[in-house]
């Protein structure tokens, strides 16, 4: 008993020990940006939205659904309500009839119709401009409200999704595991004139190159300069 115990510790610190993390140096955090930059100069979100107001619904619907299902489900109902007044008179029965394909219809519709009230009453119709209105509407948490005032005012803040929580540790960007400790560490090590679009260049990269699932390592166009960390062990 006592030997398989010592076996067991040693396997376990050879796990430990095999792959430390790495950290990405700065000079090519410098290099990683400047590659993303050279390939898609303007990122923009893929979400469809016509308006600073039905992108803040894109994105309270998006949570746990792809921007895909999103745009699909939206299409017609921007076409019939584009602006909080209009979502208002169409009504939350109505609203949920155009969302139902996305996960979690009923308590979205019930955060944009909460949400629709208090932009027509108390921002005449338009969007506030600090994290601190924005995290008070319904729905909107702190990802969100980064989301906004990086894409509607420009502000160079770092929403972090499921895609950033990944991909950030792989790449070496940091070690966090919550979204508010990996925005903490990406905001401390991005240089600030790349911080504007990093977010969009991250999130890109995730969804259609370093996938949760077989990371496509031989095309990636920043594989020499990745870390790697834990990409073995999920590919």
């Amino acid at each position: 008993m006592n030997g398989s115990h010592a076996a067991d510790k040693s396997a376990h610190a050879r796990t430990h020990s095999e792959k430390p993390f790495r950290l990405l140096p700065p000079e090519r955090i410098e290099e990683l940006f400047e590659r993303f930059k050279a390939a898609n100069p303007e990122p923009k979100t893929e979400l469809a939205a016509p308006n600073p107001y039905t992108l803040l619904v894109s994105v309270v619907l998006s949570a746990q659904a792809t921007d895909k299902s999103v745009n699909k489900a939206t299409a017609a109902l921007y076409a019939a309500a584009d602006t909080p007044q209009k979502m208002l008179d169409l009504g939350e029965e109505t609203l949920i009839s155009y969302i139902k394909s996305i996960g979690l219809y009923r308590s979205k519709a019930k955060h944009i119709m909460e949400l629709s009230r208090i932009l027509a009453a108390e921002y005449g119709g338009g969007i506030p401009r600090t994290r601190e209105e924005l995290q008070k509407l319904p729905g909107v948490g702190r990802k969100t409200a980064n989301v906004i005032l990086n894409v509607v005012y420009g502000e160079p803040t770092m929403p972090v999704d499921t895609h950033l929580l990944r991909i950030s540790p792989r790449l070496g960007l940091s070690d966090g595991t919550t979204p508010e400790a990996v925005e903490k560490d990406l905001v401390a090590r991005i240089p600030a004139r790349y911080m504007q679009h990093a977010h969009h260049w991250l999130i890109l990269h995730g969804r259609y190159v370093c996938t949760a699932r077989n990371p496509q390592c031989a095309e990636c166009p920043v594989g020499d300069i990745c870390m790697r960390n834990n990409v073995a062990q999920e590919e």
